[in-house]
């Protein structure tokens, strides 16, 4: 498909409602909009955004979940050369203290609560006075109606020059926590995510007749840099859920004839495991995203039926997925790789302790170069810069892997969760992947636990179905699959791992699971 003209995204936008005026760009819930109808709300809430001294370069935030709203108000924020600032919208009132300080934020529209979090009155207690708070679905402590403002503000029209944004302008801060105490505020320009995501989309077939079924946050780089603009910029559909949920999302797929989907490894499995799945209601998943094992992969490809599905890697300091695999390869080269880089991506894979780069299929840390690298972090998180980059400008994403003669990167483990066992490194998501091949496990989490001069393997084990599994008998698997120092030491079965809303395994959990343990003589 041609790349698209535009440079920032709200021309994206605008590109996409010249040329498909009528073609649906956003459906959420009963609600749909075309290209032109979102830009036109975008263009609305630029004027209401202008109104309020929002210029070039002023940060606007957004706590939203996947709705509509969010989308006009960063669209409409670009418009301006703002930049969009999303928020977790699993924010704490701590968190939301600590956001709106180091971001800078001068608006901020917000639900009034969601979920467990009643952001009202956290932002009631923490908002500084110097951020203008607009309430969308309801007005509560005095805040402004972001509705009644959008819908009586004329649309904002043609910028004088050198007013909107530039290329290489930021587009997006995105607040990642990682390994560090406090978020991290990642800058990523306009170019960046237009011509990154557009060959993300590229790799994963997109087109203008798609349906992209959207469940995990835009406020993550997975959702708001990789999977709205790739949709957008191949003339695609996005459909959004407002909250994962596996009933509702399957009843997504089958109402809007959805195509494509984003999705990951738990997202995955409570659809497979959800009593009301079929394959004939998702029949119409033919392209998609994932990360995960390869049995994760093979899982969304063969029971669910996404037999184009794509592995990817990347980091949000990435411009997100910077490696994808092409969805038509064959399922075991795409489940035992993530891909090639993505176009302008160079990796190189180096010995944590000479730092000299290693060859094909040699396991070491993972750095990555190219123009879709962020520039640095920003906020009280750039004292982290000096050691995020190498003397030759490479990004140190902290993780292992190694890359095929091919070139294809085969991702490992963060660096920080390998575990030690006998002086040989063993990557917890290489032995998940051996249990997830046996017949009765639906999930596996697995760490690290000191023991004696090393570590001990700790497996956790969630039975599929009504399966009966011993230490025993998946000892006995392990070993007819792997090495023997990739073996578990001790098997715990459980009746749920803990994850993120999203099905993300939180492996700090399982650590401080594993630490009541005795493993005394393993």
């Amino acid at each position: 498909m041609r790349p698209p003209y535009s440079r920032t995204l709200f021309e994206l936008l605008d590109e996409q409602a010249a040329h498909r005026p009528a073609a649906l760009a956003v459906i959420s819930g009963d609600e749909q909009l075309t290209f032109t109808e979102l830009a036109r709300r975008a263009r609305q809430v630029a004027g209401v955004l202008n109104a309020r001294g929002i210029r070039r370069g002023n940060r606007v935030g957004l706590l939203i979940n996947n709705r509509p709203e969010w989308l006009e108000v960063a669209f409409g924020a670009w418009l301006l050369g703002a930049v969009a600032v999303p928020f977790s919208t699993w924010s704490t009132r701590a968190e939301l203290e600590f956001l709106l300080a180091d971001s800078a934020v001068r608006v901020l529209v917000t639900l009034p609560a969601f979920a467990r979090e009643d952001y009202a009155a956290n932002l009631r207690a923490v908002a500084p006075e110097t951020v203008d708070v607009l309430m969308v679905d309801g007005v509560a402590h005095g805040f402004a109606d972001y509705a009644a403002a959008r819908d009586a503000a004329e649309p904002l029209g043609t910028l004088a020059p050198g007013e909107g944004a530039g290329s290489s302008d930021d587009a997006m801060i995105l607040y990642t926590s990682g390994s560090t105490s406090k978020p991290k505020a990642i800058p990523l320009a306009h170019y960046l995510i237009v011509e990154n995501s557009f060959n993300i989309g590229e790799r994963q077939g997109l087109g203008p007749d798609d349906r992209v079924l959207l469940s995990p946050p835009l406020f993550w780089t997975y959702g708001g840099i990789n999977a709205m603009p790739a949709t957008f910029s191949h003339g695609a559909t996005l459909v959004l859920q407002g909250r994962f949920d596996a009933s509702e999302a399957l009843d997504l797929v089958e109402r809007h004839g959805c195509t494509s989907i984003y999705t990951l490894p738990g997202m995955t499995d409570e659809i497979a495991r959800h009593p009301a799945f079929k394959p004939e209601r998702t029949r119409t998943l033919t392209k998609g995203m994932t990360i995960g094992s390869p049995q994760d992969v093979v899982k969304a490809a063969e029971v669910i039926g996404i037999r184009h599905i794509c592995n990817v890697y990347g980091a949000s300091e990435t411009g997100g997925n910077c490696c994808v695999t092409h969805h038509d390869w064959p399922l075991e080269r795409r489940a035992n790789c993530q891909g090639l880089p993505l176009p302008g991506v160079h990796l190189r894979i180096v010995d944590g302790d000479t730092g000299a780069v290693l060859g094909p299929d040699q396991p070491g840390l993972v750095e990555v170069s190219g123009p879709y690298v962020m520039r640095g972090y920003t906020g009280g998180s750039a004292h982290h810069n000096a050691a995020t980059y190498s003397v030759d400008g490479w990004f140190r994403s902290g993780d292992v892997g190694s890359l095929t003669p091919a070139g294809a990167f085969v991702f490992q483990g963060r660096a920080t969760e390998m575990i030690k066992r006998a002086g040989i490194n063993v990557s917890p998501a290489e032995v998940e992947d051996v249990l997830m091949q046996h017949p009765g496990v639906a999930q596996a989490g697995v760490v690290g636990l000191p023991s004696g001069s090393g570590e001990a393997i700790i497996a956790f084990v969630l039975p599929k179905g009504d399966a009966r599994l011993s230490a025993e008998e998946l000892t006995a698997h392990c070993r007819r699959i792997a090495s023997a120092y990739k073996v578990p030491d001790r098997f715990e079965i459980v009746t749920r791992l803990p994850t993120t809303v999203t099905g993300k395994l939180m492996r700090r959990d399982l650590k401080t699971a594993a630490s009541q343990l005795d493993v005394r003589g393993s």
